[in-house]
């Protein structure tokens, strides 16, 4: 049998077949309650916690602590941090109305990760940036001037969105800084879209891929927003699943005459004076746009007999494969149909028929016959297989035509072209009857007849004008049924209004030059998750053009130069030179404000006065799309890296951000214009496959607390200032910004995620425990650091273990920070300060803070340890709850101490690592957890009120060596703390059953079973050590200084407080 030891250090019991009975004493656990009456004089000489630091609080309310770790801080580390630079890129919120708690979701988000990079060390460059142009902004200041966008110029449009937009900035701007966000908010560490520099860099980039070839102008369809009277690009859409259409079967008349009709449908409609094309379309406003009718060449198309009511004869053609859907459809056919035969589509292709509308046209036979088309987009799932073409309405309908020669393909302009392109032959010119409000146009007559088109002429076409087609149709006798149909449909993603189609001449960027480039700069980027990259290389890869041109007053220009007499479009470098250089002179605005003639170039002024050239040219109005905008974010940064290379500095990274972030909406926004406007105004090899981030973060939407996306309808909006301040409702309680900042540190933010006060209260709850604990450690230390810290060398078994602990919790937090895991870091946190601290290491070490001296070195170690905790407590929680973090380092420094975050945060030592320490707890722990559930038997029988009124003894039953019992001899002088005991008595033989009441269990140490041989293999040897336990009445009196049962009968206090009080008979308030 080996030696071992169950006392160390100090006398020992040496390893025999007969144990000795020995009884170990240990300091316990003393009570906090205040009892003045029992004890007035011997509270005054307890050590009890002092501290100004208080239970409840809202730091951020403190101008002194915002101002030290929010501007101060940002500029502080901006001159003074020497470590790597890190770039955060900040997508700019549109500035337009209050912020919601999406904008807190995403700032606080990035002013974690920016912090967590100030707190290593690094040099963190955030200029925070808005979004000014656009629609929002202009139909804001109409409603607010209660006009018309008629009943101003476009000069007071602009100079009106340009006061709305600075003053949106500047409300937006107070309300970011009540989160606590680390930024220098002035004029040159901020950006806006609207600013003449940006807009200057912004040309200059749209220049660069003017001069690549990349920007075209052409008319042809685009989707179109009658709502924000504007072209849209793919990106400005959603898709409304629950749209209704008012869809109608119609017939067009086959042209009888046409020398271009094949023999096999000749043969069939021989004799029929009335043959018709049935086509079914969802926009039957379209109709007078129409075109063509095309036809599958690889489908079969049925010729019918139908009678009408009055037995007269009509022939339909559709296709064979849609007779059973047809015929389903209830009122469209009045009797049953009579097969004359099949042909092929190619046998149909070719022929002709006339306009839809010729009836009501007063020169119907001078209209020409239209001809049926061969597509390969006509297919039978749907429809009757023919399908009306209206180029002017539909993309596949203008590329087959376009294909076929039918309509113009050359584009209207090209951006090298050195003389003015003439605009479309008039001959191939597409048809259009819609304007910009989305309304009927006058040109309709050259289709209906002017009498008809006077039903039409102004009226809206998704609405009456829809239904005065339907009307003008049934007239006719064309219409065969109107059916609601409900699809997917788009909308204006500002407006939530329907989009359409609609052919107008707008400016394109061609991806497909450069999207392969955009998805191999994909690669060297990482994503989190890393799921979103599908998303955004899908979107890339989708995309071959971008319309970046829009219809709005209030936006960067796109300079083209219009001849007048060729009503031609320029656009090109030379043109672009000239008038860059015109407004880097005179500002952005000189190019609305300023003559024409200024901006011609030399090249091309002829000779000509200005009066004249004036005359011959005129100025584009097109601005262009806000995703333009904002895309050329990323050259905000070319002065920081030129600045960089001047000074001698080598950055990690010479181009762009190392992280952006923002909501999962960005995929088809943001992330995307700033990746194609970068490779598209790149001129070196380097740069053409570079992305302008490293790092993409995604964050989810915010719902309410059911789940249910926030809308002002369903009164379930959370406003983040509400959170932070208080509002009206019952349920609207301050909670300040550091909670709020605390809530998005517990999401899984790249999911959807909930507020709503039941989670708010429970983050309340979590920040009042972490509160807690930091205010019991600054209690015991006195607000001050502890200067007479021990050796490692001198600490105890559970001091070890929290520094352990405290080990890993740093470890954990870096890595959480690292990988944007920001529950993980707070998970760990939350654990530390409620478990390792709260329930365990505070508890058991609050008679020796309150009643040992001063000096004492029990004290003086658990003093030790806890001015650790706090430091690196501290620094895991800044990035997250700055506030508190300055609060706590502010209480223990003083006011005038820098910021928490100037003092760099390297990882703790491995020398606090102690896998030992751990093991040998866990033991303890176990043990304990028994002893706390005898007690909670003697507390439900009425014979226990406080543990300390008991003892504990502890028989190891067998004489197996055992680990554990070398624990427990090693740690007799905490035993009794541990367990909350007044005393602990270790016997090597049964228990005898003497005292008055007695509550006894056994307890399997080591392999006790399977399952916890399974659990804890690294903890039990599995040699089958029992132990029993009892939990008894003290064997002596209270103590009235420290309320232990360790006083001798004949003593006033027990034999610790009787030297102390000695010693230290006063403690100073």
């Amino acid at each position: 049998m080996p030696r071992w030891s169950l006392l160390s250090p100090g006398p020992r019991l040496c390893s025999t077949r007969q144990w000795s009975r020995r009884c170990l004493s240990s300091r316990p656990l003393s009570q906090t309650a205040q009892d003045q009456q029992s004890a007035p004089r011997w509270a005054d000489t307890l050590l009890l916690p002092k501290t100004s630091f208080p239970l409840y609080n809202d730091p951020s309310k403190d101008p002194s602590i915002k101002t030290k770790t929010t501007d101060g801080l940002y500029q502080w580390q901006s001159r003074h941090a020497n470590g790597p630079l890190f770039v955060f890129l900040d997508g700019p919120p549109y500035a337009n109305g209050d912020l919601h708690i999406g904008h807190a979701l995403n700032k606080i988000l990035k002013d974690v990760i920016n912090r967590y990079h100030v707190s290593l060390g690094h040099r963190v460059h955030y200029h925070p940036g808005w979004d000014c142009h656009g629609l929002p902004i202009e139909n804001k200041v109409l409603k607010q001037l209660g006009v018309d966008v008629n009943e101003l110029t476009p000069s007071q449009v602009r100079e009106e969105a340009e006061k709305c937009a600075r003053k949106e900035v500047a409300s937006q701007m107070a309300q970011f800084q009540e989160f606590g966000i680390m930024a220098n908010w002035g004029p040159d560490t901020t950006y806006r879209t609207l600013d003449p520099e940006y807009g200057l860099r912004q040309l200059e980039i749209f220049k660069t891929m003017v001069e690549k070839g990349l920007i075209y102008r052409q008319h042809r369809p685009v989707h179109y927003s009658p709502s924000s009277r504007s072209a849209l690009a793919e990106a400005e859409l959603e898709y409304n699943d629950a749209h209704v259409s008012h869809s109608v079967y119609v017939t067009f008349p086959l042209d009888l005459t046409s020398n271009n009709t094949s023999e096999a449908l000749r043969a069939l409609i021989a004799g029929k004076e009335k043959v018709s094309l049935l086509v079914w379309t969802t926009t039957p406003w379209t109709l007078t746009a129409n075109m063509a009718i095309a036809a599958n060449t690889d489908m079969l198309y049925r010729v019918a007999l139908i009678k009408g009511e009055d037995n007269s004869e009509t022939v339909l053609i559709y296709a064979t494969d849609r007779e059973d859907a047809l015929k389903s459809v209830s009122g469209l056919f009045a009797s049953s149909l009579e097969p004359l035969g099949d042909i092929s589509g190619s046998e149909l292709v070719g022929a002709a028929y006339r306009p839809i509308f010729a009836p009501l046209h007063e020169l119907s036979t001078t209209l020409p016959s239209l001809p049926i088309i061969a597509s390969p987009h006509v297919t039978n799932d749907s429809g009757t297989g023919l399908v009306h073409c209206a180029p002017a309405h539909g993309a596949e309908d203008y590329a087959v035509m376009q294909t076929l020669g039918l309509i113009t393909s050359a584009p209207i302009a090209s951006s090298t072209a050195s003389t003015p392109v003439p605009a479309p032959n008039s001959s191939r010119e597409i048809v259009c009857h819609v304007n910009g409000l989305g309304q009927f146009t006058e040109d309709v007559a050259d289709v209906i007849g002017k009498e008809a088109a006077s039903e039409l002429v102004a009226k809206d076409i998704l609405s009456d004008g829809g239904r005065a087609i339907v009307a003008l149709l049934t007239k006719i006798g064309a219409l065969r049924k109107v059916q609601r149909f409900k699809h997917r449909y788009p909308y204006d993603w500002k407006t939530a209004k329907p989009v359409i189609t609609l052919a107008t001449s707008q400016w394109f960027a061609n991806l497909d030059d450069i999207k392969d480039d955009a998805i191999a700069a994909l690669q060297d980027v990482d994503f989190v998750p890393a799921i979103s990259r599908n998303r955004l290389e899908s979107f890339v890869r989708s995309r071959s053009e971008w319309c970046i041109s829009r219809q709005r007053v209030w936006g960067v220009p796109i300079p083209a130069l219009y001849h007048l007499p060729s009503n031609a479009a320029v656009l090109d470098s030379d043109s672009l030179t000239h008038i860059l250089a015109v407004l880097r002179a005179h500002g952005p605005r000189y190019w609305w404000d300023g003559p024409v003639s200024a901006f011609v170039p030399l090249s091309r002024r002829e000779g000509l006065t200005d009066a004249e050239l004036d005359e011959l040219w005129k100025k584009g109005t097109d601005t262009m799309d806000v995703w333009f905008d904002s895309g050329t974010a990323w050259s905000t940064l070319e002065d920081l890296y030129a600045s960089q290379t001047q000074t001698g500095a080598k950055p990690s990274r010479t181009f762009g951000s190392d992280v952006c972030l923002e909501g999962t909406d960005q995929h088809r926004g943001w992330f995307q214009s700033l990746l194609l406007t970068s490779l598209g105004a790149a001129t070196s090899e380097a740069r053409k496959r570079t992305a302008p981030y490293s790092t993409l973060i995604t964050h989810g939407m915010v719902l309410d607390e059911q789940g249910k996306k926030m809308s002002k309808s369903l009164g379930n909006v959370v406003s983040p200032l509400t959170v932070i301040n208080g509002g009206a409702g019952k349920h609207d309680k301050a909670y300040g910004a550091d909670i709020l900042r605390l809530w998005v540190a517990t999401v899984e933010f790249v999911k959807d995620m909930t507020i709503g006060p039941t989670v708010l209260q429970q983050c309340a709850e979590t920040m009042r425990k972490i509160r807690n604990s930091s205010r019991f450690i600054l209690g015991s230390l006195g607000d001050r650091p502890f200067e007479k810290k021990v050796e490692r060398g001198e600490l105890g078994l559970a001091d070890r273990y929290v520094l352990h602990r405290l080990h890993k919790l740093d470890a954990v937090a870096r890595a959480g920070y690292e990988a944007y895991n920001f529950p993980q870091v707070i998970n760990e946190l939350s654990y530390f300060a409620n478990i390792t601290l709260s329930s365990f290491y505070f508890d058991v070490n609050k008679d020796c803070l309150y009643a040992d001296r001063e000096d004492g070195i029990e004290r003086r170690r658990v003093l030790t340890v806890l001015d650790q905790v706090l430091t690196t407590m501290t620094r895991v929680l800044a990035p997250v709850l700055p506030h508190l973090a300055e609060e706590i380092h502010q209480t223990l420094h003083g006011p005038d101490a820098p910021s928490v975050f100037v003092t760099r945060w390297t990882p703790l030592s491995d020398e606090f690592v102690d896998v030992q320490a751990e093991a040998d707890m866990d033991k303890l722990f176990r043990i304990r957890s028994k002893v706390n559930s005898l007690l909670e038997q003697a507390r439900k029988d009425g014979v226990v009120k406080s543990s300390l009124s008991a003892d504990v003894a502890v028989s190891v039953s067998t004489a197996a060596t055992s680990d554990v019992i070398d624990v427990l001899g090693r740690e007799e002088t905490t035993l009794k703390s541990l367990f909350g005991v007044s005393g602990v008595t270790l016997c090597d033989r049964n228990l005898d059953a003497a005292p008055a009441w007695q509550y006894r269990d056994t307890l399997e140490i080591d392999g006790a079973s399977a399952a916890d041989c399974s659990v804890l293999p690294d903890l039990m040897r599995c040699v089958g050590t029992e132990i029993e336990i009892a939990v008894r009445p003290a064997a002596l009196e209270k103590c009235p200084r420290c309320w232990t049962y360790t006083r001798p009968a004949a003593d006033e206090l027990c034999g610790r407080c009787t030297e102390v009080a000695r010693i230290q008979p006063v403690v100073s308030s």
